[in-house]
């Protein structure tokens, strides 16, 4: 279920943009993608995925859910 009351922090709209433009990604990726510190997107994920936004689909590997402010 996607928490539409969700507001990302800036971090978490850099983790999401990464989604946004490539659907899947592992920690590497984004990190890769928007040279954040291995702890600051493990915080933004775990965030994006309790909100609903991004689900785990494996040990890793994450995907894009909704963003509800896109509707």
């Amino acid at each position: 279920m996607v928490n539409e009351n969700f507001d990302p922090t800036g971090q978490q709209e850099e983790v999401l943009a990464v989604f946004k433009d490539e659907h899947r990604a592992n920690p590497l990726r984004i990190r890769q993608a928007t040279d954040m510190e291995k702890q600051r997107v493990n915080d933004a994920l775990g965030s994006l995925v309790d909100a609903g936004w991004v689900k785990k689909v494996n040990r890793g590997l994450y995907e894009f859910v909704e963003d509800p402010r896109d509707r």
